[in-house]
């Protein structure tokens, strides 16, 4: 098949009839009509048709080497510089379209099925099926323009690290039975961004360390696999009005709870089962981190850029960026916004190739990347608050610009540079981005994208290389300290 457009994305997804619960109801019919859905699924199908625009085309695409499809960049394997440079402006380009607002679009979870692919080879101590079945699956993704949705976060009943289930109270999923067939999971997974409204889940124990088997494993089964459901958290995209919620309305991404009720896994849908060591080898040693970084600080770089972009609107229109303190936060935001642009090239510059040929990224300096932006991106929203302030509040609604007292906002809400509608939208989108229930979900979301920020504060502690560093302080001091 090779690359879709965007109504086969919304015909094949509306198709599957996944059982997915929102406010209590199992939705029947087209879920891309319902309100929940309509906004993201329609900005999503948009991403596949920019694969066939003429314009992007050689970029958003490559030619399958088994195939000889058009297929999309974010299942490319890279092998070069120039791979991972395609790779970035691909990702870009979609970002750039979504202003970084859907963390999880397609290239997400394509990225890391090609860089888990990568390194199949970890699997091989399970026996040969399990790396044959990942590297199958892999390509059955990309000759057929697969979306993803995944899950790996236990719910949150007990976070004590000494906290064990028994087998009668089961909460977190987990395995119960295997057969001729495959593996049966029972439990639930937290997390499921784009749950639903996807062709297939990934559910693995990605990050953590198992310390009981039935834990450890890794698959992919379509959505609507019998005995899997979707439990919806409420919609932020509560008004679908571009005007009042420009963001939300269009790239609110669904957020659920996954209940699985002895699903039955396939054996070629399995590529870990019930091993300790493997399952946590797969994220922690293998080409994960480096390949999927590079992804995620790709898009957030555009998000970042977006902000900044937003602020200065929010500065010209009101006229204050005489304020030495203005200044200093629209700096603030340069700042950051240049460092993990810097930091996003230094991993292209250093990439190396490993034993298999794929070119990875150095993921030193995404580490300090991802460890950064939950930082940053909190404060990127506190800068627009204290830009906008009061602005932020009084903001007329649609209906409001259609009414009879239309005459009194034009007069009372005009800016030093816009007449009072355009000042409203540019309030509407900066309220949007850092003030709605849609900007609050993406302010949380940064701060735990990649995990704990603490933990990513600790893993940066604990690869960065800083022996020669201490030898040198060490020898200057003319002395020996370990």
């Amino acid at each position: 098949m090779g690359i879709i457009n965007g109504k086969q994305y919304l015909d094949r997804i509306n198709s599957l009839q996944s059982n997915v619960w929102y406010n209590g109801e199992q939705i029947k019919g087209n879920i891309s009509e319902h309100p929940a859905f309509t906004g993201v699924m329609q900005s999503q199908a948009a991403l596949y048709d920019m694969q066939h625009e003429h314009k992007h085309k050689d970029i958003m695409t490559f030619i399958s080497d088994t195939t000889g499809n058009l297929v999309g960049t974010s299942f490319l394997r890279p092998t070069s510089k120039e791979d991972l440079e395609k790779r970035r402006k691909m990702i870009q380009l979609w970002a750039k379209s979504t202003f970084g607002m859907m963390g999880r679009s397609p290239d997400y979870k394509n990225s890391t099925l090609m860089a888990l692919a990568s390194s199949a080879d970890i699997l091989e101590e399970q026996g040969p099926q399990f790396p044959k079945n990942l590297r199958n699956f892999y390509e059955y993704a990309r000759e057929n323009d697969l979306s993803f949705t995944h899950t790996f976060i236990s719910p949150q009943v007990n976070r004590s690290s000494y906290h064990y289930e028994d087998d009668e109270n089961i909460v977190a999923a987990r395995m119960v039975d295997k057969n001729s067939e495959g593996i049966v999971i029972k439990g639930a997974r937290l997390l499921a961004t784009q749950g639903g409204i996807t062709d297939e889940i990934i559910i693995s124990s990605s990050g953590l360390k198992m310390f009981d088997e039935p834990f450890a494993y890794a698959f992919s089964i379509p959505s609507n696999t019998e005995g899997l459901k979707f439990i919806c958290r409420e919609s932020f995209s509560y008004d679908s009005s571009q005007f009042n919620h420009p963001l939300g309305s269009r790239f609110e991404e669904m957020d659920a709870i996954v209940v699985l009720d002895n699903v039955l896994v396939p054996w070629d849908r399995v590529f870990v089962s019930e091993n300790i060591e493997v399952a946590n080898k797969l994220y922690a040693i293998s080409n994960f981190k480096p390949l999927v970084t590079h992804q995620v600080v790709s898009r957030q770089v555009m998000k970042a850029e977006f902000i900044l972009g937003v602020a200065q609107l929010l500065v010209n229109t009101i006229a204050i960026g005489e304020y030495g303190h203005v200044k200093e936060k629209i700096s603030e935001i340069i700042i950051a916004v240049e460092s993990h642009k810097a930091l996003l090239l230094a991993s292209e510059i250093n990439a190396k190739v490993d034993k298999h040929g794929t070119m990875v990224p150095d993921v030193t300096p995404l580490s300090v990347a991802i460890a950064q932006f939950p930082k940053v991106y909190p404060r990127f929203i506190e800068i627009l608050q204290l830009l906008g302030a009061s602005g932020l509040v009084s903001i007329p609604t649609e209906t409001d610009m259609e009414s009879p007292i239309r005459p009194d906002i034009d007069q009372y809400l005009q800016s030093a540079t816009t007449d009072a509608q355009t000042r409203i939208k540019l309030f509407r989108l900066a309220w949007d981005v850092s003030m709605s229930a849609f900007g609050s979900r993406q302010t949380l979301y940064e701060r735990f994208f990649f995990g704990c920020p603490t933990r990513l504060a600790m893993g940066l502690y604990h690869e960065y290389n800083r022996k020669e560093l201490v030898d040198d302080v060490a020898k200057q001091l003319g002395c020996e300290i370990k």
